[in-house]
């Protein structure tokens, strides 16, 4: 991936999610955020799906400037809630994509509730040349009766995953990026790239 042809392009201007990838591939595959291509552009979310949404977006980035691209959407479905707050997670409270009034919608509408469990989902949609790719990946857990931890963005403080005893805000950022959902499909995404560069 030396060539600017060969850049790959990480569909975010969340620098949370572009460390935290950058981490997980740890060098092996060099990856630029929307910030080092000059896009500021609001892409649109406008799917019903996880996998459409990211697909939105990493088709949006590839028609217009070209790069070989990939984006992620991730949602967090809780059992006792259907599967919500599901693909409208990040909106969940509102269009401001405030984590605290996320979280705070979220434990109101669990209160009360004794089964809490529930499960992030991560899907990234991968853009190489003319041809689309999906990775998933999943991990399974509960949430918390209130948040607890300071690292990590989004419901990481009030979800504890299955075999662990802290929230996602709790743990450092190297057990998180190799047990969370993000990574589960990231590296997917990464074993597949490292093939096809071999």
């Amino acid at each position: 991936m030396e060539n600017s042809k060969d850049l790959l392009v990480f569909a975010t201007n969340n620098t949370h999610k572009l460390r935290e990838v950058k981490d997980i591939v740890s060098g092996k595959i060099q990856i630029a955020g929307l910030a080092a291509i000059h896009c500021s552009e609001d892409i649109p979310e406008t799917a019903d799906t996880l996998e459409g949404n990211a697909l939105l977006k990493a088709r949006f980035i590839n028609e217009k400037y070209g790069y070989n691209c990939f984006a992620d959407d991730t949602g967090l479905e809780v059992e006792a809630l259907g599967g919500d707050p599901g693909v409208y997670s990040a909106r969940y409270a509102g269009p401001a994509h405030i984590s605290g009034d996320n979280i705070r919608k979220l434990l109101h509408e669990l209160a009360g509730k004794t089964h809490r469990n529930a499960r992030f989902r991560t899907v990234i949609a991968l853009i190489q040349g003319d041809k689309e790719y999906l990775f998933e990946g999943i991990i399974n857990g509960h949430i918390t009766e209130s948040p607890r931890g300071t690292n990590g963005f989004g419901y990481d403080p009030v979800f504890v995953p299955e075999g662990y005893a802290e929230t996602f805000a709790e743990m450092s950022e190297t057990i998180k990026n190799t047990i969370s959902h993000r990574a589960k499909a990231v590296h997917k995404l990464a074993d597949f790239l490292i093939r096809n560069y071999e």
